[in-house]
């Protein structure tokens, strides 16, 4: 990951309804959940939540799909353990192997 995606990625998280949501979509894992589950979750108007889901779609932390009339959006797992691992990239003085065990452990084979 290049600076200048975690930048745009923590710059996405660093809003309380974009994160409460980005944490929300964590908890519902792989299945997701519609638009409108989670504007009511957060008791936030459905455009408002539109545009919050929209920063984060851009910043590659979550992912939607049409399922009938409904968006369904989850966590694009790929993109957060990018994420993840760019924070921990230099730690244990460059041996980022060492942090491997943390990612995993937030993260459990979500992206092999």
């Amino acid at each position: 990951m290049e600076i200048n995606d975690a930048t745009r990625s923590l710059a996405a998280l660093s809003q309380q309804t974009r994160l409460e949501a980005f944490r929300l979509l964590i908890r519902a894992g792989t299945e997701g959940m519609a638009a409108g589950e989670i504007a009511r979750a957060l008791e936030t108007p459905h455009n408002t939540l539109s545009t919050h889901l929209t920063v984060l779609a851009n910043a590659g932390l979550v992912e939607s799909r049409r399922d009938g009339r409904s968006i369904i959006y989850r966590v694009n797992f790929n993109g957060t353990r990018e994420l993840l691992a760019f924070l921990v990239e230099d730690c244990c003085q460059g041996q980022p192997e060492l942090c491997a065990p943390v990612l995993d452990s937030v993260l459990p084979g979500c992206c092999a």
